[in-house]
């Protein structure tokens, strides 16, 4: 398994189970569903971290989708490099911190913002080599 393939692997993991805090924030707040619950949603108030935790996920899976097409395709036509293996890893951890400064809600020097730009230039660096080197 190349680098690129293996934080694919690892984001694809971490997006696939950054659900779960969401879940145990509706029970904690709602309790478990009732039979009526899944005709009408509950509308209680939830805890504002629960709704971050539901827009960080939302937000991982949104970006999965651009990043795992590129690092597939380069796989396809064979592309592994310094700068894939490296933007491939910053992808990885940058959206990891940033879910978890999302969940927390940490504000601080823009911290969600910053987590969510090095990411995307990491794609974007990867995307860009993947031209490089197929053109």
């Amino acid at each position: 398994m190349t680098i690129e393939l293996f934080y694919l692997l690892c984001i694809t993991i971490f997006t696939g189970v950054l659900w779960i805090p969401v879940v145990i924030g509706y029970v904690s707040a709602r309790g478990t569903l009732k039979p009526e619950d899944y005709k009408v949603a509950p509308t209680s108030p939830l805890p504002d971290w629960v709704n971050r935790a539901n827009r960080a996920h939302l937000n991982a899976v949104e970006n999965l989708v651009i990043f795992a097409p590129v690092v597939l395709i380069a796989h396809a036509v064979n592309v592994s490099t310094p700068v894939t293996e490296t933007a491939a890893a910053i992808y990885f951890y940058a959206r990891a911190a940033h879910a978890v400064v999302h969940i927390t809600g940490f504000g601080m020097l823009m911290a969600r913002t910053v987590l969510f730009t090095i990411s995307w230039m990491a794609f974007m660096a990867f995307a860009i080599e993947l031209l490089r080197k197929t053109m």
